[in-house]
């Protein structure tokens, strides 16, 4: 019987998801000028879920002020007080309320995760396109530098760095950025390997554009669609390795909200049938689910291929 239930509950849940996504992708169809909304009538219910679940988290995240009705850091009752009509999610091990912290752990998580993406994401792709384009000792020099970090497990060489420059929010962002960087380079240099050999870039050259030029007007255009998807999918890294960080202590510290210390700050109420520690590991699960479905639906409308 339990397990019956277990299915019931999973099938209300994809059911519910899916229509989520449908009443989703309905109204951007509306509301879309001609040219998008065609885009977006082959979308998957499942990418309309997840763009309907990212654009929550960015309002959260953007009016957590307003929303959340305590502040992150204020203790507002004993600790660990079950769920009520004041607390809905009860409150942490200082007493400060839960609903509170994880919208704030939205606008803290995320939004450090995407500046930290962002910073990786510029500093691999213009160095994997230098190399490509440039060839040569830049690009040997650059490869291997590269092949070095990547042999190092980048958690445990976040853990080394961040032991020894400090655990400040720059410094994460800068230690992490580095580190995924190697990543993108890898994909930017491959794609470009690519393009570069092409008759109009070879014409390019031969008109003597510039290397700004050459990158920007002929390369990047091209690149585009791979490194845009693999943008999403480096964010759902760098945001588990933030909240893995963040959980081991090394992270976003304290009092700041933010999740991965939000679930090793309750864990121990796990232990009495609690779970009130899983919500922000909830939150963790659905946005990198979410981002997961967006970018497999731009991969899918990158490849060419269709259903």
């Amino acid at each position: 019987m339990g397990f019956l239930t277990g299915l019931f509950w999973l099938a209300a849940v994809i059911a519910g998801a899916m229509a989520a996504g449908w009443a989703f992708r309905t109204a951007v169809i509306t509301v879309s000028p001609h040219g998008l909304a065609k885009e977006f009538r082959t979308m998957p219910l499942t990418a309309g879920f997840g763009l309907l679940m990212i654009a929550i988290y960015i309002l959260v995240a953007v009016f957590a002020p307003a929303i959340a009705p305590f502040s992150e850091t204020e203790i507002v009752g004993r600790e660990y007080q079950p769920w009520d009509d004041v607390h809905l999610l009860g409150t942490d091990n200082l007493g400060r309320d839960m609903l509170s912290r994880l919208i704030y752990g939205a606008r803290n998580t995320v939004g450090i995760a995407f500046a930290t993406t962002a910073l990786a994401f510029t500093l691999g792709s213009v160095l994997g396109l230098l190399a490509a384009v440039v060839g040569g000792w830049l690009d040997q020099l650059l490869s291997r530098a590269v092949d070095v970090l990547m042999a190092i497990p980048a958690l445990i060489f976040a853990l080394l760095l961040l032991t020894i420059v400090g655990t400040s929010v720059i410094n994460m962002i800068l230690v992490i950025a580095v580190i995924d960087a190697t990543r993108v380079f890898r994909l930017a240099r491959a794609v470009a390997m690519n393009i570069v050999v092409m008759d109009y870039v070879e014409a390019a050259k031969l008109r003597g554009e510039g290397l700004w030029r050459l990158i920007t007007r002929e390369i990047l255009p091209n690149a585009m669609a791979p490194l845009v998807a693999e943008f999403g999918l480096r964010f759902c890294f760098v945001f588990l390795t933030i909240s893995a960080l963040s959980f081991l202590g090394l992270g976003i510290q304290p009092p700041t909200a933010d999740w991965g210390s939000m679930v090793r700050d309750n864990a121990t109420l796990i232990s009495f049938g609690d779970i009130t520690p899983l919500l922000p590991a909830g939150a963790i699960a659905l946005l990198t689910v979410s981002v997961n479905f967006v970018v497999d639906w731009q991969l899918h409308r990158a490849s060419g291929l269709r259903e």
